[in-house]
């Protein structure tokens, strides 16, 4: 994560997306099964594609009708055990447990998740990062479009490289949503990281 303080506004969303690109219409399992039938090799494809999903309806939380939970997110350095946030429980305690990152070291951010129902299209990682209350960083990944699975699937970032020096020193707030092509927003969390001179 590249961090500089800047006065620029925050991006917006669509500036973050091609301009020409238009999300998939959204449809149901048996609708993308039912379609292009007389094609033998597509046919076999979105077999192999979604799997036990397109012989049964699967859900994993009866209760939630949510079509993704959102479970986990970890920070992950090489050579040390994965520092985890727990989503599945009251997120506004979240901000409590601070992550230390040390300065300079080389870290992804881990998503764990289940798509249960339908096959969800283009899902997105937003995360904000803010010091003092002043926007610092901004990133979006494409975390891809997946079928209902009953086991958990992970979405893991390219590696980012936490900022170092004293002036970067200190304790960061962010603001994480995931959410896919067509708006929908899965889960919401916000979390707390310090940057220091070494592990504690």
């Amino acid at each position: 994560m590249s961090i500089e303080i800047t006065n620029e506004v925050e991006l917006h969303d669509e500036e973050l997306q091609d301009a020409n690109y238009q999300p998939p219409p959204e449809k149901t399992i048996e609708e993308i099964m039912a379609a292009d039938q007389e094609d033998e090799s597509l046919r076999r494809y979105k077999e192999i594609l979604l799997g036990a999903a397109q012989a049964e309806k699967i859900v994993v939380d009866m209760n939630d009708q949510r079509k993704v939970l959102v479970k986990k997110l970890a920070l992950v350095v090489d050579g040390r055990k994965d520092m985890e946030l727990d989503l599945t429980g009251d997120l506004s305690q979240l901000k409590k447990q601070v992550f230390v990152i040390k300065e300079g070291v080389q870290y992804k951010v881990r998503i764990d998740f289940i798509v249960q129902r339908e096959i969800v299209h283009g899902l997105k990682y937003v995360q904000k990062t803010y010091r003092l209350g002043v926007p610092v960083d901004k990133m979006t990944h494409m975390v891809g479009s997946y079928p209902p699975k009953k086991d958990i699937q992970c979405y893991v970032t390219p590696s980012e490289e936490a900022p170092s020096g004293i002036m970067a020193r200190g304790t960061y707030s962010v603001a994480s949503l995931f959410t896919d092509d067509d708006k929908h927003i899965h889960l919401k969390w916000d979390w707390t990281f310090e940057i220091k001179k070494d592990w504690e």
